[in-house]
């Protein structure tokens, strides 16, 4: 399975940028993950490859403990899913067509994330969640 996180918008804080690039080269040693940074909303969906489950991550969507996150990547796994995208909107968030394509809606937090920031948090899920899978301690 490959795992996608497309973002509308560069990551403009190089602090932010190495955390992500941290998390994201921890958890290659899993599965293949992917962040695509794009200059409009339209692309978030542009080439994806055929079979991609799409989740926008919106305020109102579903809100997961790390457990059903890690369960959900899972079953993915175990499914034989191809890919899995996470789609991040800019400042003003995603659009209600970009909404409307994707098959989940999740949402990181309660709290209104900055972008960027929903980035992070993101990587560092999907790199816990797939250390957990594969019964390895989370390594801080």
């Amino acid at each position: 399975m490959k795992i996608l996180i497309r973002a509308v918008g560069k990551m403009r804080d190089r602090r932010l940028d190495e955390v992500c690039a941290e998390y994201i080269e921890r958890a290659g040693r899993h599965v293949r993950v992917e962040v695509n940074e794009v200059d409009t909303d339209a692309a978030l969906l542009r080439n994806l490859p055929a079979g991609t489950e799409i989740i926008a991550l919106e305020p109102g969507g579903h809100s997961w403990n790390t457990k059903a996150f890690g369960d959900y990547i899972g079953e993915r796994m175990l499914r034989g899913t191809k890919a899995v995208a996470f789609l991040i909107g800019g400042a003003d968030g995603l659009s209600a067509a970009t909404v409307a394509r994707a098959q989940l809606r999740l949402s990181l937090s309660p709290l209104t994330l900055p972008h960027r920031l929903a980035r992070v948090v993101l990587c560092e899920q999907i790199y816990r969640v797939l250390s957990a899978l594969r019964g390895e301690p989370y390594n801080r």
